[in-house]
């Protein structure tokens, strides 16, 4: 075995190896990269040949967590790893996105790239290692790569950047940013942040920067050391005529330039209109001709249509939709629009289209998020579905796509900071996208903020966002466009999407597609969004200034309160006896459990009656914090069970006493059950005492008229 193993410092006074030769040697590349006692396997397959009429990449990105990585074995009933969990799915996403754009244009083989967590020491977080380990078994390789790159989180402690933190140094962080980029440029990033400025955006950048320019340098040495990455696989997977490109070009650009200039607000209209453009050229040809060029032309004339829509927005500051370059489409909203839902909002911003909605839950909702590196209960939720009708297609729909689960996750992170601090709920929001022409996730976050809004839910401060395209040519011109459309996101070379309050940044999610993106640019795409984003807020509080004072009259009312720890046994009774039964008796939900290290149990009630509420909190309160029974008292309780000798009727809840059956009533009775039957509830006085039992003696007949002595 021909084992290469090379070392760099982490950040923080750790160091992370890399070693490639000893496992998986029949993939492409694989290297284990290890950070103290978490490692990750990275293996890259590519095929030899691409499969025909294939004219795009097929790269697939897996991640994988192992359960024995953490030393647990799953759960359920199969026992083994099953279908990626979201958060696997948001790993893989955040790789993919960083890698995807370095592999040349024309490269079309199948190419797969697993990552496998096989070790966890709970110290150093897998996901911010993933990028350099799928990075470098490209790297180790032979398959073409415009790379090395790589990809570190940024966090911020007492006001301090951190590289890569700790789970411990994580937890305190006010800041979680994960950045991807090459030597040269920054290709990808996604985070979430407590309102942080623009300028704190960019130095997070320029930070990452400087630590990925290291890693890069690190992987060029390690290949270098690998004599199979020295001599990169040739390849030939496109075909190409440059006559007809240029014919086709000839033809068709200022007739797609002329669309381009028109400024159609439809995105139909535009796209029968260029489509009428394509039509027309291919019914100037012969049969023969059309026989020839017909493999070429779908691609010529939309290379052809990108170059003219690009150059009308560069030279003559026209957008596809007539919008200028700062200009955000028309926006309406409404809320309540689903009455029986805990709160709901429709936000529309052109041809994007969120129907949302809000339900509150309690502690038995919560999310339960087990997987290899940690077990955790979420109470915020936030789903995003986004159904093939919405842009106008029909198609199987085959469960959630990652697609879904990324836009959803970028939402939810721009919303939960604002959520209020004294939260007892369990929150889940519903994005359904009815129409989308760009930016259907930035729709999300303005619909969930008007359904947090319309529910009652307090939150801090309303949330907006908006998405930045950018366009360039290469030779320093550029134009930043605010609130993009759909194909202005697949005709340019940015799409940056910012979410934040009127105080700054909570969320944002970059990807950029073209080398040497400088600052400059950055710095103003984040000040023109924050102008959008102003805007659009504006827009959202003209529907619904601030938080309902109050919840909908449906919605569940939540209360909780501490309680001893000695009684938490006495509440839940065994076998769970009591706290059932106090459930059925009152229609409520109650969830208790222990707060370690504290000596007191957290009791959560769930009702969406008032009545309910109280008597749920009363009878457990009489059980937590027990008045003292006193001898010559009246009470007023449920008989529990009959004896022959009498009946057990409860004084406080977990708190019994004997009615025997000669104190029941003045005269003789032959049994219990001709006053008396369980569940009945009956006034009593209590009248003693039992030295040895400690059993409370009660008696009914006491509070009754004595019967008129008859007359002889």
């Amino acid at each position: 075995m021909n084992i290469v193993t090379k070392t760099i410092d982490a950040g923080n006074g750790r160091e992370i190896s890399v070693e490639t030769g000893k496992l998986a040697k029949l993939a492409d590349g694989a290297v284990v990269v290890r950070c103290g006692g978490t490692m990750i396997l990275s293996t890259v397959v590519s095929a030899k040949e691409a499969k025909e009429g294939v004219d795009f990449l097929p790269l697939t990105v897996d991640y994988k967590e192992k359960f024995a990585a953490n030393g647990k074995i799953p759960g359920g009933y199969l026992k083994r790893e099953g279908r990626p969990s979201d958060d696997e799915v948001l790993i893989m996403r955040l790789v993919d996105r960083a890698l995807r754009p370095l592999f040349p244009d024309d490269y079309h083989a199948d190419t797969q790239l697993m990552m496998q967590l096989i070790s966890f020491d709970g110290v150093n977080m897998p996901d911010s290692m993933c990028g350099l380990a799928a990075s470098a078994a490209i790297a180790v390789s032979d398959i073409p790569f415009n790379g090395p790159m790589s990809e570190v989180r940024v966090g911020r402690v007492d006001g301090k950047w951190i590289i890569n933190p700790t789970l411990e140094e994580f937890a305190k962080s006010d800041v979680d940013v994960m950045i991807a980029g090459t030597a040269d440029n920054i290709v990808m990033l996604e985070g979430e942040m407590h309102e942080i400025s623009e300028n704190d955006m960019i130095d997070i950048i320029r930070v990452a920067h400087e630590s990925i320019k290291k890693q890069c340098a690190f992987q060029l040495e390690l290949a270098a050391s690998v004599e199979k990455a020295k001599v990169k696989r040739e390849y030939s997977h496109e075909t190409h005529d440059e006559a007809v490109k240029a014919k086709i070009h000839a033809a068709t650009f200022e007739k797609c330039k002329g669309v381009a200039r028109m400024g159609l607000a439809s995105k139909e209209k535009r796209s029968e209109l260029f489509n009428a453009i394509k039509d027309e050229y291919k019914a100037s040809l012969t049969p023969e001709q059309l026989e020839a060029e017909e493999k070429f032309i779908g691609e010529y004339f939309g290379k052809t249509k990108k170059e003219a829509v690009r150059r009308v927005m560069l030279d003559e500051q026209i957008r596809l939709d007539g919008r200028k370059m700062t200009e955000i489409r028309p926006i309406w909203s409404e809320v309540d629009y689903i009455p029986a839902a805990h709160g709901s909002a429709i936000f529309t911003r052109g041809e994007t289209q969120s129907l949302t909605t809000l339900t509150l839950g309690g502690k038995l909702d919560e999310q339960m998020i087990d997987s290899a590196s940690e077990k955790r209960f979420e109470k915020f939720m936030l789903h995003y579905n986004f159904p093939p009708f919405s842009t106008g297609e029909a198609k199987p729909s085959r469960g959630v796509s990652r697609r879904e689960i990324g836009h959803g996750n970028l939402a939810l992170r721009a919303l939960k900071n604002m959520l209020p601090a004294d939260n007892v709920y369990t929150v889940r929001i519903v994005s359904d996208i009815l129409e989308s022409n760009g930016s259907s996730s930035m729709a999300t976050v303005c619909a969930g903020t008007l359904a947090l809004m319309d529910g009652g839910v307090q939150i801090k401060k309303p949330v907006s966002g908006i998405a930045m395209g950018l366009i360039t040519d290469g030779t320093g011109k550029f134009a930043i466009l605010s609130d993009i459309l759909g194909d202005e996101d697949h005709l340019g070379d940015m799409d940056f999407k910012v979410c934040g309050t009127r105080d700054g940044i909570t969320a944002c999610q970059m990807d950029i597609k073209v080398d040497g993106l400088s600052f400059e640019v950055l710095t103003k795409a984040l000040e023109q969004a924050k102008a959008g984003r102003m805007h659009i807020l504006g827009e959202i509080l003209k529907t619904l200034p601030a938080p309902r004072p109050e919840m909908k009259s449906h919605a569940p009312r939540i209360e909780g309160f501490l309680v001893p720890n000695e009684y938490i046994g006495a509440i839940i009774g065994p076998g769970g006896k009591i706290i059932q039964q106090l459930q059925k008796d009152t229609n409520t939900t109650i969830t208790i459990e222990e707060i370690p290290g504290t000596g007191e149990g957290s009791v959560q009630i769930l009702a969406t009656n008032g009545d309910d509420m109280k008597e749920a909190v009363r009878k457990i309160r009489l059980i937590a914090f027990p008045p003292t029974v006193e001898i010559g008292q009246e009470y007023e309780g449920k008989v529990k069970s009959i004896q022959s000798y009498g009946c057990f009727v409860e004084i406080l809840p977990g708190t019994d006493g004997l009615i025997h059956i000669s104190e029941l009533e003045h005269r003789r009775l032959e049994k219990c059950e001709e006053v008396v039957k369980e569940g009945d509830i009956v006034k009593f006085k209590v009248i003693g005492q039992d030295e040895k039992t400690k059993k409370y003696k009660l008696s009914r007949k006491v509070l009754l008229p004595k019967p008129e002595k008859a007359e002889n």
